[in-house]
This record gives structure tokens, C-alpha cells and sequence, in this order.
């Protein structure tokens, strides 16, 4: 009955969106104020409909109902109650499902906090969102029902993919949809505002803080898919360029250059244009992101694999959104002239450096992505683009952005001194300098790569301190010091941000340029040496899980005959799913990390054993999080918490519909 209460709430809901895009949109384009406001109870009440409707789910998930379809194909009654639960999400169905009930989510919090809205700006901004949630609910209740039931429940499901049986992508595909769907939020006000044909500074202000929430999800939904696949997948990667990784990583790049697009129209009321292109795009991304995972088209360990007929479906609802709103962009365009002017060498101009090298890099991992699908449909020729072709056509954009930023965050607005910039910054990059060129003098017989990300990595963080240092005025060391707590949140939020960046990016040359391994056959009590640690394969014992059969090893590892760390890798088999998987184990520490993992038993004797060593490995999830931080901090800045009042106190007055 539970089961049957969440469809008729989902069918509800998809009803309650027609309902909720016409009569907003037709309202403001009257000026009836009561048509408008009717917006917002619409907008609570489709959210808690798909609540209740993704509780249903969730209860049959949780109490093994296996009188549900998708029950049956994703659990199993002896999984443990957090796969139960990331089960829900963890097949095609389920994950719609808790993609609407996001979208939904974010269409509240519009409708609740966004008081200080023009009214027929709100209106508008919830119509589009609702239309988006019509489409997908449409989609997922005629080609992708949850809640369909068997003709006979069997005794026990199949199991969720063993891979999905992880704390960590438990959690990631929430944050990422959290990132995916908010960036929605950013293509609504930008379809409402190209509907109204005003785009001004207070837009600017409005729309910043959805696509800050949005990136900030992005960020951590992003680095915890890349610390699942370093622990997990037992080959010591952190990165692999899959389609469904690159999926994620573009609206990523587009929503970073929207953010700093953004600033310079709520400061200067210039690049309207290329704002409102951006807040599509980077919607538009997350669908092509939502296609390659669903339509099955392209192969990934990521990927839901469903029929291609899905797939259509979804190239639809892009078509109409994406080429729906490109059109409007397109005829109104003379609305969004620009009204500041700034020269050459001016913060304007390095914020459009900066999102020119974003765009690119992103449509340079777009094609990389889906070349191998257009040379087959085109030439019949099957191909794959792999690590080496985004690592040579990438990386280069991200160096260029790393030099500029810290010099481009301290030029003034409208006109600035290049050399005054660069001379502010000089002291900074002669260390960058040193410490780069000190590490290229340490290591031997290695390539440029590790010395470049140190240099590159000093650069940013400590350009980010000197941004914080430059803005605490001209007084004594312990004035500075005061006023630089002081700052707004803002300012501190963008510092951490690059900082973590340039963390990120020491980290991963680090781990790509030092990093060492060991693959051999190891028999049990046999120890050898690798990079200065002796390590001991003591023995492997059988263990019973609750749902899998593991092959666990014991693996010592010494330094100068001191124990540095007792690891126990895995190699499990779930006989429901008959899927085996490699569980590494790691000691983590801030400097390095110590890899190990279990292979099969060898015909002569022994085990498979990789072993890595990967310095500095650790803080690139820490530049992740401190970048996430940033995001925080900036999103609690009050500037950019709340919107323009003024602007609404300004509109003209609306008239209840006769």
C-alpha cells in the first residue's frame, strides 16, 4: 500500500508542475499578482509530494519488499541498512527519482527564501524550474516507473553492484545531483531573465549564491567519486578521464567560470551576455552528463547502462531546454548590452582570461569525451581516447590559469597597472620559483612534472595569503593581522579556494610525478623492499561477510626495522551479484600514503601484491575540502545571502487577475 501511496504522490507532483509552470508564467506576463503568487505554496507542496514518494521508496528498500521490481534488481535482505538505503539510488529508477525530489528541493528553497525577488522575476524563475521537473517526472513515470511490481516476489533480490557498496558512493551521487540540479537554479533565472529582457547587477547578486551552492556540491561530489576510485578500484588512481568522470567535471568547469562571469555583472554590469550563455551551458552539461550516464551509448564502470530509447528521451528534454533557451538568447541579445566599460589591463579583463581558459578546457574534455562515439556513428572506426590525450590537451589550460590567477585577483576593477600587479606579487613567485626549482634539484632521474606543480601550487596559495595581506591596508603587522579577521567572508572564501586549488594541484603532480610501485607475486612470510619500507605478506585467511566472502590478507610494513603500519587488503566475492571486487588498504599520512592490494592466488603459489607508494596523496582530497570551505565561507557572506531589496521596491506594482 506504501508502494502504491508513492506513485499516486509522484503522479500528483507531475500533474501539480503543468500546473505550477502555466500559471506562474502566464500571471507574470499579465501582471496578475495572485496568479504569481500562487507560485510559491505550488512550489512546497510539489516538493513534499516527491518527498513522500521517495520515502515510499525508500521504506520498500529498507524492508526488503521484494514485491518491487527495482527491489529486487538492486537488494538483497543481508546487504547492511546503509546499501539498503544508497540503494534507493544506486540503479537508473531510484536515481531519478531522488534527481527530482533535488529539483523539487531547490524550487522551495526559491520559494521560500527568495522574498526579496521581484515578484514577476520569482514567478518566472519557478515556472522554468517546475517545467524541468514536468519533463523529468514525465520521463521517469511513461519509461522509467520505481514503482512497478512482480508478477511473484521471489525469496531474495540480486544485490546492488558491489562497487556501489561503498560509504563513499553512497554518499557521492547525492552530492553530485545536489551540484548537477542546482546548477538548474542558475538556468532559471537566466530563462526568466532573458523572458523579462532585464539583466542588471542585482541579477547578478541573485543568481551567484545558487550557482555557489551548486559548485560547492559539484566540489565534494567530485572528490569523493576520485577518493572512491583511488581506494576501491585497487589500481592506485585517483583519475582515470572515464565518460562519466569527465560527465561530472565539465558542468564543474562551467559553473567555476559562471561564478567569476557573475561577479563582474553584480560589479560592473558588464558580460551579461556571456553570463546568461554560461548559466545555460553549464545546465545544459549536466544533462549531456545525465545522457551518457542513462542512454548506455558509452561504456563506464560509472554508467547505468539503461536502453538506448532512454537515451532519446533524454537528447529530448535537452533539445527542448537547451535549444529552447539558446533561441531566446539568441533574439534577445540587444537587452543584454553592456553598460561598463573596462580597459585591457583591468580585474574585467582577467576574469574573462579566466573563463576562456575554463570554456575551453571544458569543451577540450567534451571532445575527448565524445569523439570515440562520433568517429564510430560517422566512420565506422572504433576508438578510444584515453589519460594521454586529455593530460597533453588539459593540462596546459589549467597551468595558464594557475600563473594568471593570483596576479588577476589584485588588478583593479576598470583600469589597473600590470606592472604594479606583478611587482605586488614578486616576492611570492620568487619562492614559487625556488621551492620549484629546489625540487627539481632533490629529485633524480624524474620528470619535470612534481617540480612544476610545487612552483605552481606556492604560487597560488601563497598569492591567495598576499591577495588577504594586500587588502588589510598599509598599518602595522598587528593592525593587518586584525583586520584581515575582519574581512568579509567573501574575500576569505576566495582566498581558501585558490588556495585549495593550488593544494589540489601540487598534490596531483606530486602523486603523477613521485609516486612508485611494486607488482609481484609474494609468497606468505616473504618480505622485500620498496622505496625504503620492507614489506611482509604474513597470510591470507578466509572471512564471512554479511553479504560477500573475502580473501583477507595481512600485510606488514616496516621502516629501519620499525613498524610504520599492519594492513589487511581484501578480495571479495559477492555470490548473490557473483562480482568480485578489490579491497586496497591504505596507512594514510599528510606526506605520503602506503598502498596495498590483494590479487588472485597464483597457480605456483602466492599472491598477486601490488604496492604503492604515492606521496602527498592525502592532500589532494585536502584541497578539495579547503576548496569546498571556500565555497562556505563565501555562500555565509551576507552580501551574497541576500538579494537586492531595492529592485523589488522599485518594480512597478502587480494587479490581481479580474
Amino acid at each position: 500500500m506504501i508502494v502504491e501511496l508513492g506513485h499516486f504522490a509522484l503522479i500528483l507532483a507531475f500533474g501539480l508542475s503543468i500546473l505550477q509552470t502555466v500559471v506562474p508564467l502566464y500571471g507574470a506576463h499579465r501582471g496578475w499578482a495572485d496568479w504569481m503568487a500562487a507560485a510559491n505554496p505550488m512550489a512546497g507542496l510539489q516538493f513534499v509530494l516527491i518527498a513522500l514518494s521517495f520515502g515510499a521508496l525508500t521504506y520498500a528498500f529498507v524492508t526488503s519488499d521484494f514485491s518491487v521490481l527495482l527491489v529486487v534488481n538492486n537488494s538483497h535482505s543481508l546487504k547492511p541498512l546503509l546499501y539498503k538505503i544508497s540503494g534507493v539510488w544506486g540503479n537508473h529508477e531510484g536515481s531519478l527519482l531522488l534527481w527530482v525530489l533535488i529539483l523539487s528541493l531547490f524550487g522551495a528553497c526559491a520559494a521560500w527564501f527568495g522574498g526579496n525577488l521581484p515578484a514577476s522575476l520569482q514567478a518566472r524563475v519557478l515556472g522554468v524550474q517546475a517545467s524541468i521537473g514536468a519533463a523529468f517526472m514525465a520521463f521517469m513515470i511513461f519509461t522509467s516507473n520505481p514503482f512497478l511490481r512482480t508478477d511473484m516476489a521471489p525469496f531474495d533480490g540480486h544485490d546492488l553492484n558491489p562497487l556501489l557498496q561503498d560509504p563513499g558512493l553512497a554518499f557521492h551521487p547525492p552530492f553530485l545531483y545536489l551540484g548537477y540540479v542546482g546548477l538548474s537554479m542558475a538556468f532559471s533565472f537566466a530563462v526568466a531573465a532573458l523572458i523579462e529582457g532585464k539583466v542588471d547587477a542585482a541579477w547578478g547578486r541573485w543568481v551567484r549564491p545558487w550557482t555557489l551552492a551548486a559548485w560547492i556540491f559539484l566540489t565534494i561530489g567530485i572528490g569523493l567519486g576520485s577518493w572512491w576510485a583511488y581506494y576501491e578500484l585497487g589500481w592506485g588512481g585517483f583519475w582515470f578521464w572515464d565518460p562519466v568522470e569527465n560527465a561530472s567535471f565539465m558542468p564543474w568547469l562551467f559553473a567555476t567560470a559562471l561564478l567569476h562571469s557573475a561577479i563582474v555583472v553584480e560589479k560592473r554590469e558588464t558580460l551579461k551576455a556571456w553570463t546568461i550563455l554560461l548559466s545555460i551551458l553549464g545546465f545544459g552539461f549536466s544533462l549531456m552528463g545525465t545522457f551518457i550516464v542513462r542512454s548506455g551509448v558509452i561504456t563506464s564502470v560509472h554508467a547505468f547502462a539503461s536502453d538506448p530509447e532512454r537515451g532519446v528521451f533524454i537528447l529530448m528534454i535537452f533539445a527542448v531546454f537547451v535549444g529552447g533557451a539558446l533561441t531566446l538568447f539568441a533574439f534577445r541579445s540587444a537587452a543584454l548590452e553592456a553598460k561598463g566599460v573596462f580597459a585591457l589591463v583591468s580585474r574585467e579583463s582577467a576574469l574573462v582570461l579566466n573563463n576562456v581558459l575554463l570554456a575551453v578546457a571544458s569543451l577540450v574534455v567534451f571532445t575527448g569525451t565524445m569523439w570515440p562515439l562520433v568517429s564510430e556513428l560517422a566512420f565506422g572506426r572504433v576508438l578510444s581516447v584515453g589519460a594521454p590525450f586529455f593530460d597533453a590537451a588539459f593540462t596546459p589550460f589549467m597551468v595558464a590559469l594557475a600563473v594568471v590567477l593570483p596576479v588577476g585577483a589584485v588588478i583593479p576593477w576598470k583600469r589597473g597597472n600590470l606592472g604594479r600587479a606583478v611587482r605586488s606579487m614578486w616576492g611570492v613567485a620568487v619562492l614559487a620559483i625556488a621551492l620549484g626549482a629546489l625540487a627539481f634539484t632533490l629529485q633524480t632521474g624524474r620528470s619535470a612534472l612534481a617540480p612544476v606543480g610545487v612552483a605552481l601550487g606556492t604560487w597560488l596559495v601563497l598569492g591567495a595569503l598576499a591577495d588577504l595581506w594586500q587588502r588589510s591596508g598599509r598599518q602595522g603587522i598587528g593592525a593587518r593581522l586584525a583586520r584581515m579577521t575582519r574581512l568579509p567572508r567573501a574575500d576569505w572564501g576566495k582566498a581558501l579556494s585558490h588556495a585549495g586549488l593550488g593544494i589540489t594541484i601540487f598534490a596531483v603532480s606530486a602523486v603523477l610525478g613521485w609516486s612508485t610501485e611494486d607488482i609481484r607475486v609474494a609468497q606468505i612470510g616473504e618480505s622485500f623492499v620498496h622505496d625504503g619500507y620492507t614489506v611482509t605478506l604474513t597470510g591470507v585467511e578466509r572471512v564471512q561477510g554479511p553479504n560477500y566472502i573475502s580473501s583477507m590478507g595481512h600485510v606488514t610494513v616496516e621502516r629501519d626495522g620499525q613498524l610504520v603500519a599492519e594492513l589487511a587488503p581484501e578480495k571479495r566475492v559477492y555470490p548473490a551479484a557473483g562480482m568480485p571486487t578489490t579491497e586496497a588498504a591504505i596507512d594514510y599520512a599528510l606526506t605520503r600514503d602506503i598502498y596495498v592490494a590483494l590479487g588472485d592466488p597464483q597457480d605456483g603459489g602466492g599472491w598477486a601484491l601490488r604496492t604503492y607508494v604515492k606521496p602527498f596523496a592525502s592532500c589532494l582530497w585536502l584541497g578539495v575540502l579547503i576548496m569546498a570551505l571556500g565555497g562556505v565561507a563565501s555562500l555565509s557572506d551576507r552580501r551574497y545571502r541576500m538579494a537586492a531589496g531595492a529592485r523589488r521596491a522599485a518594480a512597478p506594482q502587480a494587479t490581481p487577475a479580474e
